[in-house]
């Protein structure tokens, strides 16, 4: 088995993306050595890291020294190909497609709703805390909702989004909840979803990927 190379991954404490690489790195078994980017107090915005990532995105990872990696989803292919076991991805093309699909729900069609550039540009339109809540409230429980009614329905959802073992699915969907309470935002109607988070949850990688585990994040209150 090759050597895993030295990581650095450029994180904060409550974003999904990074919660996502951090349960992905843990169930890998895979070390990172973190790097805090204090996104609310704009670090993310900086001359330097956005050398790392020009699009000031967290969470960003260099592999060896060499380029930067971005976006949850591509650094998630990329543990997957270099420590495939656990795989994280089902062995047929139709499941992985699945898998593919479910996450990018969660990661491409839901998250980047509710992120800080997001607030900050809705905010200089107008938007006051009331309206910013709303928005949370509206974004969170629409994908969420359409989660669950595509798991709920379907014969290939098991303990978890993919039969019964831990998929890229799982990862995403997680962080979207794992989020949640940071902003004491709940969904209802919500069942299988809740269900396979709990399942989730109950794994060692999710739990300590709790965002009030880690560096820099406030007492849970």
């Amino acid at each position: 088995m090759a050597a895993q190379p030295k990581l650095e991954l450029f994180v904060y404490w409550r974003t999904s993306a990074g919660y996502r690489v951090r349960v992905a790195l843990a169930l890998k078994g895979l070390k990172a050595e973190e790097r805090i980017v204090d996104v609310d107090a704009g670090e993310n915005r900086s001359p330097e890291f956005l050398k790392i990532n020009p699009l000031g995105a967290i969470p960003a990872l260099i592999a060896d020294g060499g380029a930067p990696l971005t976006q949850s989803l591509a650094i998630l292919e990329y543990l997957e190909e270099i420590a495939p076991e656990p795989p994280l991805l089902p062995g047929d093309p139709l499941g992985r497609a699945r898998v593919r699909s479910i996450a990018a729900m969660v990661a491409s069609d839901t998250h980047p709703l509710i992120v800080p550039r997001v607030r900050r540009y809705l905010t200089e339109q107008g938007f006051d805390a009331a309206k910013w809540r709303a928005w949370q409230v509206h974004w969170f429980t629409t994908g969420l909702q359409a989660v669950e009614a595509r798991l709920s329905k379907d014969p290939a959802t098991g303990e978890f989004c993919h039969g019964d073992a831990v998929t890229m699915a799982d990862v995403c969907l997680a962080s979207i909840p794992a989020v949640m309470q940071v902003f004491d935002v709940a969904v209802p109607d919500i069942p299988t979803v809740d269900r396979i988070v709990a399942n989730c949850n109950a794994l060692p990688a999710f739990a300590n990927a709790d965002p009030y585990k880690q560096k820099g994040a406030p007492p849970k209150g």
